[in-house]
């Protein structure tokens, strides 16, 4: 399978159909987030468990969170996507309250692959326009 397929199936059984037991089968052991603004978990290296708390992290606050793939261009070990991502705040977001507001979004992310896996990626979106989604900022 190479690198393309792989992520698009990853995105699809992981991130759409919340199949957090899959993480291993597309996942390296070792997962590094180089760049995702505001993202708790940017410049750090985490594992298999580690990436199931992030993903519940989302799923928690968007159970029905999904990622639209609108293009994707392979390059050896990366392979770059861009997204919209969608989904309705009907779980606590830390310790705020659900809005059960939708939110869309759209960004592009760039996942690193070693081994046959993904191992990382550096990400970029407006997290501020899901924010005033969210209703939080004007």
């Amino acid at each position: 399978m190479n690198n393309e397929v792989l992520l698009k199936a990853f995105m699809q059984e992981v991130w759409n159909e919340k199949n957090i037991a899959a993480i291993s089968k597309y996942v390296a052991s070792e997962y590094t987030i180089y760049l995702d603004n505001s993202n708790p978990w940017e410049g750090k290296t985490i594992n298999h468990e580690e990436f199931k708390k992030r993903l519940n992290f989302s799923f928690d606050s968007f159970p029905d969170i999904h990622f639209e793939i609108r293009s994707a261009i392979a390059d050896g070990n990366l392979v770059a996507i861009t997204w919209i991502m969608t989904g309705t705040n009907t779980g606590s977001i830390g310790e705020i309250p659900p809005t059960n507001k939708n939110i869309e979004a759209d960004g592009i992310t760039l996942y690193h692959f070693l081994d046959g896996k993904i191992s990382g990626h550096t990400q970029v979106y407006d997290r501020t326009r899901i924010m005033k989604q969210l209703g939080f900022i004007d």
